[in-house]
């Protein structure tokens, strides 16, 4: 099946297993891995030494990062039997577009560094293409957001900002994130500081201090004013200024002029508390982005999915969003019916582009979604719309990092 094969049959996303066994029985069995505990082993070994810490380390001692994954397990899904579940559904829809897919590439700062070739933010855009999949393109990019969203052909795509220091700069950002057709604008709000991250500290390595990564800084017009000289003239002042302005601390203060600054929804990423979430929904946000950046940024803190629940009660029907800890379909299928609009992945993805571009990319989204569409038949669940809280139950007294 070609990758536009497999876009035309996202209503039937079970098929690729019936793909793999029928390519086997001619003597073809799959050169990527299938468990996303494979997945890791070989993109550890495949990925350079200065960038593995990044993508793969988390805060302090990785407590909460392990505590995002483990509280998957909390939760058993209820099988439903003599459904009628012969056909799935699961589309979703975010600011009234509908979504062929319930799950969506979450942003990840280094991903232009992951691919063997480089340009991995790019291939993630062709993977997103090719299957249909939503992508959240990083500001720390190593190709320039308009490079980046042409390859996305029609597929949507969205623009995340880490808010920098300066507002002209901020603002410039949006505009072009406007322009170059992103369909929201999603702003980071645990990430203004670098959290604590010994792997990172060991290697010495943080990607865009070595010059990595910023192309949309260096081919923005203020940057390149602020910086009085094109950036490649003196590469290092152009690092020390994005340094300088990486971001600022969003507070309340600044929520009505993010909002006036784009026409495009607003959707705040980082929300865990419910008061947050009401406060931001109140404020006039399109959407709230549940996630604890997958426990790369503050350690000792509540494993995402369980802060869940609570945000999607206070977000009153807006769109929640949802990462951290998502290694699977099943994960996907769980954090849906605790009320997620739509689910994003963020390692597995980041794994199969470092083993195959995109289409590594391309494999770990259909597998994630055929083990989706498929448990969601075995189990008599048809829609997304029909995963709710009562498909699941509680199976264990707590999480286990460990």
């Amino acid at each position: 099946m070609t990758e536009s094969d497999a876009r035309a049959d996202a209503s039937a996303f079970g098929n690729y297993q019936n793909e793999i066994y029928s390519t086997s029985l001619q003597g073809t069995l799959p050169n990527l891995p299938m468990s996303f505990a494979e997945l890791e082993a070989r993109a550890t070994r495949a990925l350079p030494p200065t960038v593995l810490p990044y993508v793969a380390g988390g805060a302090g001692d990785g407590y909460t990062q392990r505590a995002n994954v483990a509280a998957f397990n909390h939760w058993g899904i209820m099988p439903r039997m003599l459904v009628d579940a012969a056909k799935r559904d699961l589309s979703t829809e975010m600011f009234g577009t509908r979504m062929a897919s319930p799950i969506f590439l979450a942003p990840v700062g280094t991903i232009g560094l992951c691919a063997q070739g480089g340009h991995g933010d790019l291939a993630t855009a062709r993977a997103a293409a090719a299957t249909g999949v939503p992508m959240i393109a990083s500001t720390f990019s190593v190709d320039p957001m308009e490079d980046v969203a042409a390859a996305l052909e029609d597929t949507p795509g969205f623009f995340q900002l880490f808010t920098p220091a300066d507002r002209e700069l901020a603002e410039s950002f949006i505009s072009r994130a406007e322009r170059a057709g992103f369909k929201g604008i999603v702003v980071t709000l645990d990430t203004w500081v670098t959290g604590w991250r010994p792997d990172n500290l060991e290697a010495g390595a943080l990607p865009q201090m070595q010059g990595h990564c910023l192309a949309n800084y260096t081919s923005d017009p203020v940057f390149r004013d602020l910086l009085g000289q094109p950036p490649e003239r003196d590469p290092r002042a152009a690092v020390e200024l994005c340094a300088r302005l990486f971001a600022n601390q969003v507070t309340w203060r600044d929520l009505s002029w993010l909002r006036s600054a784009t026409r495009l929804p607003l959707i705040l990423k980082g929300i865990c508390h419910p008061d947050d979430a009401r406060r931001a929904v109140d404020a006039g946000i399109d959407g709230i982005y549940c996630s604890n950046h997958g426990g790369r940024q503050a350690n000792g803190g509540l494993p995402a999915l369980a802060c869940l629940p609570d945000v999607v009660e206070a977000a009153d029907g807006h769109a929640v969003l949802f990462d951290s800890g998502v290694r699977s379909g099943t994960d996907v299928v769980k954090a849906l019916a605790l009320g997620a609009t739509a689910v994003g992945v963020g390692r597995p993805y980041t794994y199969g582009l470092a083993l195959g571009g995109t289409d590594g990319v391309v494999h770990v989204l259909r597998s994630m979604l055929a083990e989706a569409d498929l448990l969601m038949a075995i189990d008599g669940y048809p829609t997304v719309r029909d995963l709710t809280p009562a498909a699941l139950r509680s199976v264990s007294p707590a999480w286990d990092p460990w």
